[in-house]
């Protein structure tokens, strides 16, 4: 069972798996500890993360990211339409009322949610964690941003459904690099004290800030607080509009309405962004930012911080409210750790310790793969298989809840809404609400502070309807209908049960001056009254349509894919072998050989060059391929075996000699083997070495051109015979020596009794259970 734990990104993603007593940050297929949260589609198949990386500037009509953005919004929401679609150059639609991307897949028009895209992602990161691991991957943990909203979680456990995983939490990002902190610590203080730190963590598209207190084996976050619009795309954005109103001069160029310029002229800004971090001066070169135009520049740090001061003041607000919420002062802060690769820049860092009052700032976690450790650690604490320091995690709901509902018609007076759960509220948390009712009733649940929420998402969670309060025939009476809702650890909210409190009293017998009295007790018996609720997640039937189309979509891109690595093994094979007939292989080809292998390896390249070998199928490919090797491993063969002949032969000569010396050997610990056993080994030595002088003779008479006699499968199948005939002669344990004695003894005071091996073995044997993470 695999313990994977994944940083679900805006730009790209890590993954963590904890092996070897740690976690590790595990690589992609490229050796990248990132991958690109991208999916791509073409012609053919399919491209996600690093190969829709390099299509995403020439095929950006179809290349969909910002995926953790888009997630769980409509199409009507302000924020996608004002912020969002800077970001993307797909033609964003609506898709079952959720947002979604217009594309062309395979010659065709296709629309595709952000859901399904999202599950399209997961799976690739499933896969590479599974081709690390060696085994298959089903149980994660995904890192969200605090201000996700219900509708969002539960956008992203569907997509983590349709792509067959099982996830066992949605942790928080902050509450994820604060575990990760807190659990490597040894020197945590008593709960009477705890240590309080906030972390600062400034990503691609957002800033986090989160106040937590920490005490050994446990961490409880005070409070949180977010802007959804400082990261490095927006530093990046405001120098591409700097640089093209440059070029809009300088050039006669217009980047903002040439989406490849504008992908050119991004990667060039945030090269300059990084120089930045560490120089006075930058310069900007840009080849062919558009046809034969290779755009130049140079910006000073003086002149960036100016052109970014928009973004940096945003910086104190939520910084400032974090700190308000969780009623700390300054003085009571102990660190404060900064995440994200925007930390690394100068004025960003200045602007964080201004707001904290010029107090020292730390960087002891590692800024870009806090989160997916920390999301690691939390699998590995939900995992069956490893045995993680006990550590407790209380997160907070970032957004107040509450709860309508119609009045009811017998009580005029009665409220009609109630906040459930407040901002700061525990998760999980739990509450039970009691409603005075006879007839069937409606719940619906939603955030209570709308205008708090991310854009336009609508403030709506989910509705409640309890079907039947009194049972059919009994007297319609007020009832006290309770309702148990919960907002889990995954920061959704459900409705759990509705059910009516029955009291039945019972007789209790109880003495009393010696008699015995009869004692009235209260028994209460909760009744389950039948309920339904909905909520935003897909329903199972959608779920399992999507799942079926992202499983034919997974069986089409890999099939193009072995395809093209046959197609590739066909190509390297033509060129490979015709390359060495002149070569290494010139001495073990004939010439008839030699004339049929150079026509077929002719034939094969110009139909791979033809129109039909440039699109065949996987089959064709192969047949090829197949058919030149009828014609070409003999050849290849014969150079083979020369090769490996000599390690062979001698490896099997050491053999020979070494059990032939044990046999005649006058070493003791081959004593008590009969004669008649060690000579037997000598003849089976004798007949092999025999046998493989006769073979060599025979082979030094052959030319090289022709197929040997002695092959290097053959002389190691001999080195196994003699092995396997001697080793149980010579490891046959020495016959135990029995004490003779009149009686046996009972053991004295203090002695143990002797024990059988079997005794021994049993005893020694321990159970340790699973394996214990080294956090230290």
């Amino acid at each position: 069972m695999a313990v994977v734990g994944v940083d679900f990104g805006t730009l790209h993603s890590k993954i963590g798996v904890a092996r070897h007593r740690g976690i590790d940050i595990i690589v992609n297929e490229v050796s990248n500890r990132q991958t690109p949260s991208l999916v791509s589609f073409g012609i053919k198949q399919r491209s996600i993360g690093e190969s829709a990386k390099t299509l995403e500037s020439s095929n950006f009509r179809n290349t969909v990211g910002s995926l953790k953005r888009l997630l769980g919004r409509t199409i009507n929401d302000p924020e996608i339409a004002e912020v969002e679609k800077k970001f993307t150059h797909v033609n964003l639609t609506d898709v079952g009322g959720t947002v979604g991307a217009k594309v062309t897949y395979l010659g065709e028009p296709h629309e595709y949610s952000i859901t399904q895209l999202t599950a399209a992602y997961l799976g690739k990161l499933r896969d590479i964690a599974a081709n690390e691991l060696k085994t298959g991957v089903t149980d994660i943990v995904i890192t969200v941003p605090g201000w996700y909203t219900d509708i969002q979680r539960r956008a992203l456990l569907d997509a983590a459904q349709i792509a067959n995983l099982n996830v066992l939490r949605l942790i928080n990002d902050t509450t994820a690099i604060a575990l990760g902190y807190g659990i490597t610590k040894q020197d945590l203080p008593e709960a009477e004290n705890p240590r309080h730190v906030v972390f600062v963590d400034v990503g691609h598209s957002s800033l986090s800030v989160a106040a937590v207190a920490f005490w050994k084996g446990n961490l409880t976050v005070k409070s949180t607080a977010y802007d959804r619009h400082i990261g490095g795309r927006d530093i990046d954005y405001a120098l591409v509009q700097y640089f093209s109103k440059e070029f809009k001069t300088k050039y006669g160029i217009d980047v903002m309405t040439n989406p490849k310029a504008m992908f050119r002229l991004t990667a060039g800004c945030d090269r300059v962004k990084k120089v930045l971090s560490a120089n006075a001066e930058s310069p900007l070169n840009v080849e062919s930012i558009v046809t034969d135009v290779d755009a130049t520049s140079k910006l000073t740090r003086e002149e960036y911080e100016e052109l970014i001061a928009p973004v940096l003041a945003r910086i104190e607000a939520p910084i400032k409210q974090a700190l308000a919420d969780s009623g700390l002062t300054l003085d009571e802060i102990d660190a404060i750790e900064l995440v994200g690769g925007c930390t690394r820049i100068p004025a960003v860092r200045a602007k964080i310790q201004a707001a904290f009052g010029g107090k020292t700032l730390s960087t002891t976690l590692n800024q870009d793969e806090a989160a997916a450790r920390g999301a690691t650690f939390a699998c590995a604490m939900l995992s069956p298989i490893f045995r993680v320091r006990d550590f407790a995690m209380h997160d907070i709901s970032p957004y107040p809840v509450r709860v309508h509902w119609e009045r009811a018609v017998e009580d005029p007076d009665e409220d009609t809404e109630l906040t459930v759960f407040n901002k700061g509220n525990p998760i999980p948390s739990t509450k039970v609400l009691s409603f005075y009712r006879k007839e069937p009733f409606d719940l619906q649940a939603s955030y209570g502070e709308p205008s708090s929420l991310p854009g336009g998402i609508n403030p709506w969670i989910a509705k409640f309807h309890c079907k039947q309060v009194v049972p059919e025939g009994a007297p319609q009476d007020v009832t006290v209908v309770k309702v148990k809702t919960r907002l889990n650890h995954n920061g959704v909210l459900s409705f759990e049960q509705a059910y009516i409190e029955e009291v039945e009293e019972k007789e209790d017998a109880m003495a009393v001056d010696g008699e015995e009295a009869p004692k009235k007790k209260k028994l209460i018996r909760k009744k389950d009254v039948p309920f339904i609720w909905s909520s935003t997640s897909l329903d199972s039937t959608k779920i399992e349509e999507y799942r079926a189309i992202e499983a034919e979509m997974y069986a089409s891109d890999k099939l193009v894919m072995d395809t093209e690595d046959r197609k590739n093994a066909l190509e390297e094979y033509v060129y490979d072998v015709r390359g060495k007939l002149d070569d290494r292989y010139a001495p073990y080809v004939q010439p008839n050989e030699k004339s049929k292998l150079l026509a077929a390896l002719q034939e094969a390249e110009e139909w791979l060059y033809s129109e039909e070998g440039e699109d065949a199928t996987k089959s064709a490919y192969v047949a090829r391929l197949d058919a030149l090797k009828v014609l070409g491993d003999p050849i290849t063969n014969r150079f083979r075996e020369t090769e490996e002949r000599s390690k062979v032969v001698s490896q099997l000569r050491e053999t020979i000699n070494k059990y032939m010396g044990e046999a005649t050997s006058n070493d003791d610990k081959y004593s008590h083997i009969d004669e008649k056993d060690k000579q037997s080994i000598v003849e089976k030595a004798a007949t092999i070495q025999q046998w493989l002088e006769d073979q060599i003779a025979r082979q030094t008479e052959r030319a090289k051109n022709v197929d040997p006699v002695l092959k290097s499968a053959e002389v190691l199948k001999k080195r196994d015979e003699i092995i396997y005939f001697a080793t149980p002669i010579l490891t046959k344990p020495k016959p135990k020596v029995v004490p003779t004695t009149t009686g046996q003894d009972a053991p004295k005071s203090g002695q143990q009794t002797p024990q059988t091996n079997e005794q021994q073995a049993q005893e020694e044997k321990k159970d340790n259970g699973p394996p214990e993470m080294d956090v230290d």
